[in-house]
């Protein structure tokens, strides 16, 4: 019986898009490959981290069981601290399904990328507290609250690298994967209702801070229009436009050897209630990448173009 073939996945950031990373995870595995090296950014980290530790099943358990109220309970969001989203309740979550372990007692080799801010330098995180490392990669600029580690402050790692494949070269799998979260926008978002009749007024107010609130005149305009971003849509529009420009740069020095491209429109940053259609999403598109890589006549391949 012949052994599995390798690979070193590499999961880019795009906040609740990432989820899609699970139905990756899933598709490769089932297909007979096996991972054997995570290199993660932001959410690209968080999944990565959770999958190296064992407990995929329970995040995406977790996850599919959100809905929106909860979802922003978990964002954490401290008004009294420039608005931003702390985090603190998240993480707590993801402790209580993985414990306390540290990266280098982990069965796969794993790196969280991350932003020292202070010093302006990617900084690889593959060693040392698991929990520490996901949550400094994905600490969104002007978003969510940067981290300070040992007289250190740092940031999402999307900043520098939203796709970090390098720390996957000594691996030496058969395969380089990479999932891109921020690739060209295919006009796939569909209007979603709110349905905040029953949202407490803290609800109501915070919402503010991802769309604006024009009573009538909103409900007229798409949900995703330019027209109907509040501060946080627009920070992190600029924030993906920078990512977008970032990763096809990184693309170009180092190609991998199958590249799943999901287009950044596929959901909302903040949506992460809608995990179950996210993970349905990548598993698919995964599928059919793999069936590219597969081919006899394989070379490097993109998708979901022509997906």
């Amino acid at each position: 019986m012949s052994a599995k073939k390798t690979v070193a996945l590499i999961l880019g950031s795009g906040a609740a898009r990432g989820h899609a990373h699970i139905g990756v995870i899933q598709a490769i595995e089932e297909r007979g490959y096996e991972i054997i090296s995570i290199s993660g950014c932001s959410i690209g980290a968080i999944v990565g981290g959770v999958f190296a530790a064992g407990k995929l099943p329970e995040y995406r358990e977790w996850a599919e069981s959100l809905d929106r109220v909860s979802v922003l309970r978990l964002l954490d969001m401290s008004f009294l601290n420039g608005g931003y989203i702390k985090g603190d309740r998240f993480f707590e979550k993801i402790q209580s399904m993985i414990g306390t372990p540290v990266i280098e007692s982990l069965p796969i080799d794993y790196t969280s990328v991350a932003v020292d801010l202070l010093n302006q330098k990617e900084f690889w995180f593959q060693r040392g507290d698991l929990i520490s490392a996901m949550r400094a990669s994905s600490a969104i600029p002007s978003i969510v609250s940067p981290v300070p580690l040992n007289g250190r402050m740092y940031v999402d790692g999307g900043v520098l690298n939203p796709l970090p494949i390098i720390p996957s070269v000594p691996a030496g799998a058969d395969y380089i994967i990479a999932v891109d979260l921020n690739g060209p926008a295919e006009g796939m978002l569909e209007d979603v209702s709110e349905a905040t009749s029953n949202a407490p007024a803290w609800w109501l107010n915070a919402k503010g801070f991802f769309a604006k609130e024009k009573g009538d005149d909103l409900e007229e305009k798409p949900k995703y229009s330019p027209e109907s971003w509040g501060r946080l849509q627009t920070i992190n529009m600029m924030f993906e436009t920078m990512q977008e420009s970032l990763t096809q740069y990184k693309l170009a020095g180092y190609p991998p050897d199958l590249l799943i491209s999901m287009p950044k429109d596929i959901s909302g940053f903040y949506e992460f209630w809608r995990a179950k259609e996210l993970i349905d999403f990548g598993y698919e598109v995964a599928l059919k990448a793999i069936d590219g890589l597969e081919s006899p006549t394989s070379s490097y391949f993109s998708f979901p173009k022509g997906y």
